[in-house]
């Protein structure tokens, strides 16, 4: 889209396309606003449903990001109707709507295809005060990065594709993916966040390179520190990598220095292309106690990975 004539100027669009934000947001009055997103792909497990819940789980995540609310949502789907049974499409349809109601609201019409891939995703539409919406950008040198899911779901989807994901590393996986972002972000919403975003297809790494990028600051990542899926980074060495993760390394190399002795499989999990992924969230350190005791209030496991530090904009050292 960047070859495409600029935007129109409009003072009531508070996010557009400038730093590739979570989803966009439109100023209704003085005290509220529309956030909108859309996210659809191809099934990353076998089982109808739980797909069907994992796609729809992946839309909400950017209205979850963005400290906004659900509104509403509309299926988008491709299916080949003429070559697989409706009954399986059925099965899509049903485990999204589930997700959806999970997050308290309800799917209210949508749009299909006849297409020879399957495919399935949402609009979703939610509402935020002007006030509170939370950007990608606005990170501080300093602040503390909290992530709130384990990594690895690339490399364990690729790996259940191929029929090698061990019984824990498969449950893990989709458990997490099935996972809404809803309370990470009612505890995000109590202390004041400076920048987040969701970690989905460009990674953690990718992610917090454009948090910083946007910021104006650099990053600095603990490896150790980060939660990984079991059997992620074994599954890495075996080779069951998405081709989606390895366009993210290459993307990387330039732009994150690498400690020479990290094990080559964690270098690749950390650049994992993510599905449904957790928030990756930038606050004050005196906020990040507080953030880490509302996520664990609230079921959610919430880790402190590193900080944001004043340098080159989008530049991460691993450490």
């Amino acid at each position: 889209m960047s070859h495409l004539p600029a935007p129109l100027e409009n003072p009531d669009v508070l996010v557009g396309l400038e730093t590739g934000d979570d989803a966009a947001v439109y100023r209704l009055r003085p005290d509220l606003a529309l956030v909108v997103t859309t996210d659809f792909f191809t099934p990353v497990v076998d089982d109808a449903y739980t797909f069907g819940a994992i796609a729809a789980a992946n839309a909400l995540s950017d209205i979850y990001a963005m400290g906004a609310r659900p509104m509403m949502a509309l299926n988008l789907v491709a299916f080949p109707i003429k070559e697989l049974p409706a009954s399986l499409l059925g099965e899509i349809l049903r485990g999204g709507l589930d997700k959806v109601r999970e997050a308290g609201i309800d799917i209210l019409g949508g749009h299909s295809i006849d297409d020879h891939e399957p495919k399935y995703g949402l609009a979703v539409t939610g509402t935020v005060h002007p006030d509170r919406v939370i950007r990608n950008r606005g990170g501080r040198p300093g602040d503390r990065l909290v992530l709130t899911k384990a990594i690895g779901t690339g490399i364990i989807t690729t790996a259940i594709k191929h029929q090698v994901a061990g019984t824990e590393s498969e449950a893990a996986a989709i458990a997490g993916m099935l996972r809404l972002n809803r309370e990470a972000a009612d505890a995000m919403a109590t202390v004041e966040a400076h920048a987040a975003t969701d970690v989905t297809g460009f990674g953690l790494l990718g992610h917090l390179h454009f948090l910083a990028r946007a910021s104006g600051v650099a990053a600095r990542v603990e490896a150790a520190a980060v939660p990984t899926l079991p059997g992620a980074e074994a599954l890495a060495d075996a080779g069951e990598v998405p081709g989606g993760t390895r366009a993210n390394e290459r993307f990387l190399a330039s732009r994150v220095n690498w400690p020479p002795a990290l094990p080559a499989a964690r270098q690749v999990v950390l650049s994992d292309a993510q599905t449904s992924g957790g928030l990756l969230i930038a606050v004050a350190p005196l906020e990040a106690d507080r953030l880490l005791e509302g996520l664990n209030r609230r079921g959610v496991a919430g880790h402190l990975i590193g900080e944001l530090t004043a340098g080159t904009p989008g530049e991460i050292t691993v450490v």
